[in-house]
């Protein structure tokens, strides 16, 4: 029995096992009587007050949106046109028009970002309900459903979640459970797997697909791929367990296999809004069109000229489509600029319109005019590139302008790598957004790992993480081999020696000797390292850093990146630039010094490299920002520093192997412009050396060049004079001509 009052209307909300139409009023059951609608009136009597003071705080394109009348909403908001304000503010205006808190819902990419919103929200409206909005990320709102509904699907509600590292662990045991043998041929580590099952699962695609558009190397090996994956999902179920993905997979099913909870929160969710809506993968959007179905307020805010996370699986056409999927929905603009000045702005602008599939679009600065167009920069080479920006990130300093509101942007990761070095010799401090710095990551400290032992026989960390890497040894292995070998004069010529008795012998006998733990069925990827080491010490390679680690790649370290990593192309993208800059060294010890100074030079005193260390040399309180394009959407600083704009480098060679991905380069390049406020640098070397240490000139980015050379202010470098020459006749030079 159930009496008819407001707490158990709450409750039916949520237990969908109360059936509405059987309540008790005054003890009378009424079974399926026709129940009479009463529609509770919304108190408006400040409205006009409150409407005004909306008018005076927002401009007119976003005071549209805000004020918008229910019904489907596609919000193109462009770079800097306060896209988050007016989520704040239309969020604001539902409360104050009399819609419950918990009637909305606000679906975000991060939950600090919903959390921000809604602090706003609570100090424009002074409400304290504002907590029972459904704010956050699809997952956490995902999770708010599941533990009601879980038992609908065939979970507990105390089910667990996997982070990532849970899941990869779950996926060791499914990998063992299929009964594959990994040592016979190489197998992708659980993190591979794990990219492939995920990128599968937001994207709607089947297993082989993605191994196929993916993955093309382990093509052999899609039928034990989809056997893991069986097993991982079959062992998470039956431990009552899921993962980010299950998440919102079940959310889905949930709607879809039980339309009485579909049609529940369908009614309940009376207003729906979406940020970053260009970044939705086509799981989420589904989503978001099942929750819609009903009132169809939803409202949408996006950039499509900021879609730039196609390659985890976001859905461009998401933005496109949405039209399609609702007809009636009203498009509005956003594109009064108020982060950039005209003269960035006008470069951006010019820019993305090369893209033939984009919502037209013009941004308008707020802000007036300067004397200063954006520099272009070219250098002769990288480190003249890398002194220009350290140099002139010093002349910003001494003008005032604080080490936080400057940052270096770049396409990838490796286009740091003499920058980062010249800074740590300049003491000048810095952080990499990524919170990994180049040399720290652990695809170059794997290969790193090889050339120390080269130098220092005795390096512990080194040999157990060579060792690591060989199939069929792990820690405690590499401990015992090391433990065999570390006292030694000659380690490497030790293991050389002893390899040799166990490539004559077969028996067992003869591979208890040494190493005492490395299994027949292992001995060919033993040997492939005995004989890399080797290579590495022959004379002719003992002293070419550059060489040894194209020795290391090409016998060894590919393969292992491959199925080690699930973004094995860019590493090896990097290692490849890695020894290109090792080449300039006349020696391994030298190189290998140098790397040190990073961490030397940066604290003040010798400190071991850790793999997640964010730099804080020098001032604390004034660190450069170094980023990735794709790690810097969203952030802004007063002058950019856009490098190695140059042709085979931006945009990125390996990206134009797919279709459409030179507009989603384009994009990138955009939302790098617009990240500056004040004074944009775009540079590049005009000479550089590829794999093969070939001299190569540089031409600047296709990017560079579609835009009138007017746009730009072209800036020639030159060097300072020594000071040994004759101080008295030394000209103050300006890097501007």
């Amino acid at each position: 029995m159930y009496a008819l009052y407001p707490l158990a209307l709450r409750d039916s909300i949520f237990r969908p096992e109360i059936v509405l139409s059987m309540v008790s009023v005054r003890g009378v059951r009424i079974v399926d009587q026709r129940m009479k609608k009463y529609v509770i009136k919304r108190d408006r009597s400040s409205l006009p007050e409150k409407l005004t003071r909306y008018r005076n705080e927002l401009n007119e394109e976003q005071f549209r949106v805000v004020t918008s009348k229910p019904g489907a909403s596609l919000v193109i908001a462009g770079a800097g046109s306060g896209k988050t304000r007016t989520i704040t503010y239309r969020v604001a205006f539902l409360l104050e028009q009399g819609v419950s808190p918990d009637r909305i819902l606000l679906a975000t990419f991060t939950n600090r970002a919903a959390r921000e919103m809604l602090g706003r929200v609570e100090a424009l409206t002074g409400t304290q309900n504002v907590h029972r909005v459904w704010g956050g990320t699809f997952h956490r709102v995902a999770n708010l459903i599941l533990r009601r509904h879980a038992g609908s699907i065939g979970y507990e509600r105390n089910y667990s979640i996997l982070d990532s590292e849970d899941a990869r662990s779950y996926i060791d045991i499914a990998i063992e459970e299929s009964a594959i043998d990994t040592s016979k041929k190489r197998f992708p580590k659980s993190k591979v797997i794990q990219d492939i099952i995920s990128y599968a699962s937001n994207t709607d695609r089947p297993i082989e697909d993605v191994v196929i558009a993916k993955y093309p190397y382990f093509e052999m090996l899609t039928q034990q791929i989809k056997r893991v994956d069986f097993n991982y999902h079959e062992r998470k179920r039956s431990r009552n367990a899921m993962d980010y993905d299950d998440l919102l997979l079940n959310w889905k099913r949930l709607l879809v296999e039980k339309p009485e909870i579909g049609d529940l929160y369908a009614q309940q969710f009376e207003h729906i809004l979406v940020d970053e809506y260009q970044d939705t993968n086509k799981l989420q959007a589904e989503i978001i069109d099942l929750l819609a179905v009903k009132h169809t307020n939803v409202m949408v805010v996006g950039d499509d000229a900021q879609s730039i996370f196609a390659w985890r699986g976001a859905e461009f056409s998401n933005i496109y489509e949405f039209a399609e999927r609702y007809p009636e929905a009203v498009e509005y603009r956003l594109e009064k600029n108020y982060r950039s000045t005209p003269e960035i702005l006008s470069l951006a602008n010019v820019s993305i319109a090369n893209n033939k599939k984009q919502f037209p679009k013009n941004l308008e600065a707020i802000r007036k005019a300067t004397e200063f167009k954006p520099a272009l920069v070219p250098c002769s080479d990288v480190d003249q590139q890398s002194a220009f920006i350290a140099s002139r990130i010093l002349e910003l300093r001494d003008e005032g302008i604080s080490l936080e509101d400057l940052a270096v942007l770049y396409r990838s990761h490796y286009h740091a790598l003499e920058l980062q070095l010249e800074l740590t010799k300049r003491n000048i401090p810095y952080r990499v957004q990524s919170g990994v710095r180049f040399f720290e990551q652990a695809h170059l400290k794997d290969v790193i790992s090889f050339l120390k032992i080269v130098v220092n026989p005795r390096d512990e960390i080194a040999w157990k993480r060579v060792l690591m890497m060989t199939p069929g040894i792990g820690k405690v292995t590499a401990h015992k081999i090391f433990e065999a070998v570390g006292s030694r004069e000659e380690p490497v010529e030790m293991i050389r020696s002893e390899a040799l008795v166990v490539r004559k012998e077969a028996s067992e006998s003869a591979l208890d000797a040494f190493p005492s733990t490395v299994r027949p069925r292992n001995r060919a990827a033993w040997g492939d390292l005995i004989s890399l080491l080797e290579a590495l010490t022959e004379d002719q390679n003992r002293n070419q850093p550059g060489k040894q680690i194209e020795l290391i790649v090409d016998r060894m370290y590919e393969d292992h990146l491959k199925g080690t990593y699930e973004n094995a192309e860019a590493r090896l993208e990097d290692i490849k630039q890695l020894a290109i800059y090792a080449a300039k060294y006349n020696s391994t010890d030298e190189f290998l010094s140098e790397l040190a100074l990073i961490s030397t030079e940066r604290f003040g005193s010798p400190t071991g490299l850790a793999a997640e260390d964010v730099v804080s040399g020098g001032d604390d309180d004034e660190i450069l920002t170094l980023s990735s394009i794709h790690q810097a959407k969203g952030l802004e600083w007063n002058a950019v520093f856009l490098i190695w704009a140059a042709e085979g480098k931006f945009p990125s060679p390996r990206s134009l192997n797919e279709i459409d991905s030179e507009e989603e380069e384009r994009r990138l390049w955009y939302v790098a412009l617009t990240r500056a406020k004040d004074e944009l640098y775009i540079t590049y070397p005009l000479m550089s050396f590829d794999y093969n240490h070939q001299t190569v000139i540089q031409k600047p980015s296709r990017f560079v060049l579609e835009v009138p050379p007017a746009m730009y202010e072209i800036w020639d470098l030159e060097e300072e004079t020594s000071h040994f020459d004759d101080p008295v006749e030394v000209e103050e030079k300006s890097y501007l001509n």
